[in-house]
Formats: structure tokens, C-alpha cells, sequence
């Protein structure tokens, strides 16, 4: 607590009552306190470095760094179109800065407190008092009067043991923490929407491929039909072909329920209804850029939903002061002036003027213990918000090892599918050649066409996922976000 302020009143007698009253207000403000406890951020522990980095390289001054606009790392038009338009009209980021504004009109309402509340007003009133009003032979009975009034109150709860302080203070801890849940959801919607692009480039990509295949197996169709009019071949064989071809091209179709699927989510993300928006189709085909690397520190000051884990941490500190404050006495001051006349021609004269203040203070005797259990609960509240915070920063380096695992394994993957590609499409030439060479039968050249077209289809999907682990690694890492865009308010 801070040492009481000594003042002498000698020095300020014969001033006005006006300038005691607002000295009397300095003194309590100046010699109060703030009670609670003073806040410190929790620890957590926070391992050198992370275990799936491997070879992940870290970031340089010169290195592509993520921004605010992360996404324009894949250097990919269509997306960065995509994305602008999440800002502008979707409709849970909306309500997400609503709620931020919400927040910080609780806090400039709590900051009120540290004013008066001045009230003013006006009456007019015309009374006539009975005759017969006890004690008998009043003067004033029988009397008609008019009294007009012109009163300007005002009232003041000093802030001595800094409970408005304290109130203030998680108010603007809460403001802070909702900037930062909108931070959240901004990242989470523009990293859903590029997931859900990329997943749809990579059905665009099965697509073509799949269409690609349909086309050759008709190729092939043809030339085991040929055989078998030549009798070189039986119909089991042109049933076998016809039978691949088909499958083929079901599966072509069935490709287009899912790419439906996601087109319409990315809609929604935008804030379109899907039947007014199409997602051109654009196969995947490059590769997913390398993300520049961090330490697992920088993870507390990178990702918003730690920070606002955090904030709010800070605001159930300081409403265990709040709680606390309940055991000393509420100081108020109180005041009022204006005019007062029975005729409205004199309400504004001087000596129809009016004043008063006093000073009061009421302190709690007996509760039943309510403080202690209001305090206790501020406590076990506090205790709440540390571990929840504590729990988001290990979620925060689970998701980071997950995908940093994902990123790198299947990169690997990738490098090993590419090679058994090539070995299926090399395996499925020969037994064409074996085929037309009158060596073997179709049902050889089926499986290869089988084993070949289930390794593109594979290759396919492994980029799509390499794709969206990327994204999911730049969202755990905090997208471009930073502690500094906390605002100061």
C-alpha cells in the first residue's frame, strides 16, 4: 500500500468551501490504494527447440517472413483474390469485431467511474398548505405558495482502495483479449479458405488426371476390340477393358461431389451463397513453399489465442482486487447547489442560491463470510484462467510439432511416390508391349493400368495434403500475427 498523504488544512482555510471540497478529493485519490494482487504472467515451459523441425530452416532478415497477407507466399493470384474478400464479408469475422467493440464500450463504461455522476434539473411547483394542519395557528396554514427550483447534484464514489482501478483494469485486459479472439477467427477463416482451395486444386488435379486415363483406356478399348474382330483375342478381354474404362470414368464423376463441396465452402467463407459464386478449376501442380522457421519462444508472442488466453489471466487478476476491495468501507462524496425562489423573476438572484456537500463512508460489519467467498472465487477464477492459458500453449506446440511431422514426412513420401509413378507407368508399358506382342493376356495389362493409375491418384493426394499441412503450419505458427497489434486502449 502506499504511505498516507499528510495534509496540512491550516494552509487553506478562508478559500472557498468549492476548492476544500475538490482538495478533500485529491487528498483521497492521492493517499489511497490499490489492493489485490499485482500480476504477473504465469510461467510455462518452453522447450529450446522443436522436436519434428528436422531440417527446418530458420528464418533470416533477408527470408520471405509471413506478413499480414501470409497467404501470398504461394504466390498464387487466385487465392490472394480469394482471400481479400474474407476481410470484407464473412460474417464470422463480422461478429467477432463486434463482440471486440462490444468489449471496449464495457470498458469505457467501467472508466466512468473514475468521474462524478453530475444530474441537473428544474421544477416548478405551486402548493397550498391546509388550514387545519397541526400545530394549529401555524403561520403557514391556509397558505398558497410557489416554489421554484433549479438544483445541480452531483455524486462521487472515491476510488481509494482502487476497486474502480481494479475494474478498469480488467475491463481493458478483457478489450485486449477479445482484439486478440478476433485476431483468432481472422486467421482461422482465411487459413480454412485456403485449405479448402487447395483441396479443391487438388481435385481439379485427380480430375484431369483421371480424365487423362479415361482417355487412353478407350485407346485401348479400341485396340482390344480390334483384336477381337481379328480373332486374336477373346470378348473376355474387350468385357475386361470396357469394364476398366467404365470404372474410370465413374470415378472421374464421383470426383465432382467433393469439388462441389469445397467450391460452396469457399463461397461461404466470402460471404456468397454458393449458387452465385464458381471456383474456376485450376489442377494442382507446384509444390508448396518453404516456411520460414521460429523457436518455440516466439510462439507465446506469434499466436493470438495464447495472447488472448493471457489477457485474460491479467483481468482475473485484477478482479480478485476487486473482490478484495469489498472489505474496506465505500467513501462517497456527495454535493448539490443552485437556486431556489418563490418567484421565478428572483430563482437567478443571489441570494436565491443554494449549496451543500458531505462526505460519507460505509464499511461492511458482518456477511456471513460473502467477501471471503467472493474473494476465494475471484482466486479460483484466476486459477481457472492460468490453467486454461497453460493449456493453450502446449496445444499451441502440439499443433506445431503436428504439422512440422506432417510437412516433413510428407515431403519424403512425396519423393518415394514420385519414384513409384514412374516404376507402374514403366510397368504398364511393358505389359502393353507383352499384350500387343501376343505374349499375355489383357488381365495383365488391367492390373497395371490398375496399379499405375492408383499411384498418380496417390501422388495427387499427397500434394494436396502437403498443401494443406502447409497452411495448418503457418496457422499454428500465428499466421503474420504479432503481440505488438494488441492496441493500447
Amino acid at each position: 500500500m502506499k504511505r498516507p498523504l499528510r495534509v496540512d488544512f491550516n494552509e487553506f482555510r478562508g478559500r472557498t468551501p468549492w476548492l476544500e471540497f475538490l482538495l478533500l478529493i485529491a487528498v483521497l485519490l492521492l493517499g489511497g490504494c490499490t489492493v489485490g494482487p499485482k500480476y504477473h504472467t504465469p510461467v510455462t515451459e518452453v522447450p529450446p527447440a522443436y522436436k519434428e523441425a528436422g531440417n527446418w530452416k530458420p528464418a533470416q532478415p533477408n527470408d520471405q517472413n509471413l506478413g499480414g497477407n501470409w497467404w501470398s507466399i504461394f504466390q498464387d493470384p487466385q487465392l490472394d483474390a480469394l482471400e481479400m474478400q474474407v476481410n470484407v464479408s464473412n460474417q464470422n469475422l463480422k461478429a467477432a469485431e463486434a463482440q471486440y467493440r462490444e468489449a471496449r464500450e464495457v470498458l469505457l463504461y467501467n472508466r466512468a467511474d473514475y468521474y462524478p455522476t453530475v444530474t441537473a434539473g428544474a421544477s416548478a411547483t405551486r402548493q397550498r398548505v391546509s388550514a387545519h394542519r397541526p400545530p394549529p395557528n401555524s403561520i403557514f396554514n391556509g397558505i398558497s405558495e410557489n416554489d421554484f427550483v433549479l438544483p445541480v447534484d452531483f455524486s462521487y464514489q472515491v476510488d481509494v482502495w482502487g476497486r474502480v482501478r481494479r475494474t478498469v483494469e480488467s475491463s481493458r485486459e478483457q478489450a485486449q483479449a477479445s482484439a486478440a479472439d478476433l485476431a483468432t477467427v481472422n486467421l482461422s477463416m482465411h487459413a480454412d479458405l485456403a485449405i479448402d482451395y487447395f483441396q479443391a486444386r487438388s481435385l481439379d488435379a485427380e480430375e484431369q488426371l483421371l480424365n487423362s486415363t479415361v482417355k487412353q483406356y478407350e485407346q485401348a478399348l479400341e485396340l482390344t476390340q480390334s483384336r477381337y474382330q481379328g480373332g486374336l483375342t477373346s470378348e473376355v478381354e474387350v468385357q475386361q477393358a470396357e469394364t476398366q474404362l467404365e470404372t474410370t470414368r465413374a470415378q472421374a464423376i464421383d470426383v465432382g461431389v467433393a469439388r462441389a463441396q469445397f467450391e460452396h465452402a469457399v463461397a461461404i467463407l466470402i460471404g456468397k451463397p454458393p449458387a452465385e459464386f464458381t471456383l474456376p478449376p485450376l489442377p494442382l501442380t507446384a509444390p508448396p513453399p518453404p516456411i520460414p522457421g521460429s523457436v518455440p519462444s516466439e510462439l507465446l508472442e506469434r499466436r493470438p489465442d495464447i495472447a488472448a488466453a493471457e489477457r485474460r489471466v491479467a483481468s482475473a487478476n485484477a478482479q480478485i482486487g476487486v473482490a478484495q476491495s469489498a472489505y474496506y468501507p465505500v467513501i462517497s462524496l456527495s454535493g448539490g447547489g443552485g437556486f431556489e425562489s418563490s418567484s421565478i423573476t428572483t430563482l437567478l438572484n443571489g441570494p436565491a442560491g443554494l449549496w451543500s456537500f458531505g462526505l460519507s463512508a460505509v464499511g461492511t460489519v458482518f456477511d456471513v463470510g460473502r467477501r471471503r467467498g467472493l474473494t476465494n472465487e475471484a482466486r479460483a477464477a484466476y486459477d481457472v484462467q492460468v490453467a486454461t492459458y497453460r493449456e493453450n500453449v502446449l496445444t499451441g506446440f502440439q499443433q506445431v510439432e503436428d504439422n512440422l511431422a506432417a510437412v516433413r514426412i510428407l515431403e519424403n513420401e512425396a519423393k518415394v511416390q514420385d519414384e513409384a509413378v514412374v516404376a507402374a507407368q514403366r510397368s504398364l508399358d511393358l505389359s502393353i508391349t507383352r499384350y500387343t506382342g501376343g505374349v499375355t493376356s489383357y488381365l495383365e495389362v488391367t492390373v497395371a493400368q490398375s496399379a499405375a493409375l492408383s499411384n498418380e491418384v496417390t501422388a495427387v493426394n499427397i500434394l494436396g495434403r502437403r498443401m494443406a499441412n502447409t497452411v495448418l503450419l503457418i496457422q499454428a505458427l500465428g499466421g503474420g500475427w504479432d503481440r505488438s497489434s494488441l492496441p493500447t486502449i
